[in-house]
């Protein structure tokens, strides 16, 4: 693997936890810092030409701002029958979710375990890993490959499965899942296991073609709501932890990027937990979420984990001026990045509400 970039050295010294001149900065490098329009959109604010190739234009923005990361690949998935188009508006995906487009978005209104018992699990037609285009692994190979050895950038991987616990909320429903996890746990632990063994197959095929190229990795799972966790401690614990820990052993054994984990919500409580399960880098620090005030989490695990977020995207970014957008972040900054640990984004993706000049002035803010 190339070495030796500024954006590089920024980063191992990150999570290190020693000083830097400027924190390393995320624009679309994961599923997590992604930009409605993609980056492409800030090119009129940047004063940038035009540019008819949507890929070339949205590299040169990254380069305008400065941006350290680049990310390759995604969540890949295998080839379902459930996989269906239902209208214009309604698409039902390899899980047998149906989702229908709000105008913005696609949100969940099918579940296909909704109800479901032990045999209905054992029945259901799980997507085979072994289905998968070796040519999509390939491409994100090829991707890594260049970036890491033709470029000075820092290489995050995106996470090619979803995470256990989200997927099962998703595919019976919050209530139904979450009444499960503490009523029916031979239920639960047995919907894990079926998702963790797909899982060991597509990140055997994903991190044995890319993970010698990575700097960092992302996972998803969300076990937050805006005002605490959905589960105790002690529930996540004893059921959702050791799946964690499980996948993080079984990827060390095809890479050394440091693992990044997503979680929206108010999760500080389960902070030691993921800690201990080998979480590196926490996403989003959802500054408005309780008990994720920067400076608390900052001053109790800052010693422990790289934070990555922090720049409000629920009330600041889509409604605050650019002055205020600067001012915020460079206090964010001084707090989380007061001797390294600490990367730049926003804390979730950058909705089409978000002024482009808002965006431009957060990652402006940082460079000195």
């Amino acid at each position: 693997m190339a070495l030796g970039s500024d954006y590089r050295r920024r980063f191992a010294l990150t999570l290190e936890h020693k000083p830097v001149d400027r924190p390393p900065m995320d624009l679309a490098a994961t599923d997590m810092t992604t930009i409605d329009g993609g980056p492409r959109r800030l090119a009129p604010a940047l004063r940038l030409p035009h540019m008819a190739d949507p890929a070339e234009a949205d590299e040169a923005v990254l380069v305008a701002l400065d941006i350290d990361v680049r990310g390759i690949g995604g969540v890949i998935s295998a080839p379902s029958p459930l996989e269906r188009r239902i209208s214009e508006t309604e698409v039902t995906d390899v899980w047998g979710i149906t989702y229908r487009h709000n105008g913005h978005h696609y949100e969940a209104v099918g579940r296909p375990l909704a109800g479901a018992t032990l045999a209905d699990l054992e029945a259901f037609p799980w997507p085979d890993p072994e289905r998968i285009e070796l040519a999509v692994i390939q491409a994100c190979a090829d991707r890594a490959r260049y970036l890491a050895e033709e470029t000075g950038y820092v290489v995050c991987g995106r996470h090619p499965v979803l995470g256990v616990m989200e997927l099962g909320c998703w595919m019976c429903g919050y209530d139904d899942f979450l009444e499960r996890m503490a009523a029916e746990p031979e239920f639960v632990h047995r919907f894990f296991g079926i998702i963790r063994a797909y899982q060991r197959r597509v990140d055997a095929l994903y991190y044995g073609a890319v993970g010698r190229y990575l700097h960092f990795t992302s996972a998803g799972d969300d076990f937050g709501t805006q005002t605490g966790p959905f589960i105790s401690p002690r529930m996540f614990r004893r059921m959702v932890r050791p799946y964690i820990e499980d996948r993080l052993r079984d990827l060390r054994r095809y890479t050394d990027a440091a693992f990044f984990h997503h979680s929206c919500g108010a999760i500080r409580e389960l902070i030691p937990d993921l800690v201990e399960a080998g979480v590196q880098i926490l996403n989003p620090i959802q500054p408005h979420a309780a008990g994720m005030e920067p400076d608390g989490l900052k001053r109790d695990f800052g010693e422990r984990l790289t934070f990555h977020g922090g720049i409000d995207t629920q009330r600041l970014l889509p409604y605050g001026t650019p002055e205020e957008v600067t001012a915020e972040t460079r206090r964010i900054i001084a707090t989380l990045c007061d001797g390294g640990g600490y990367i730049l984004a926003a804390a979730h993706t950058i909705q089409d509400d978000v002024p482009a000049e808002n965006a431009v002035a957060l990652f402006r803010a940082a460079t000195p």
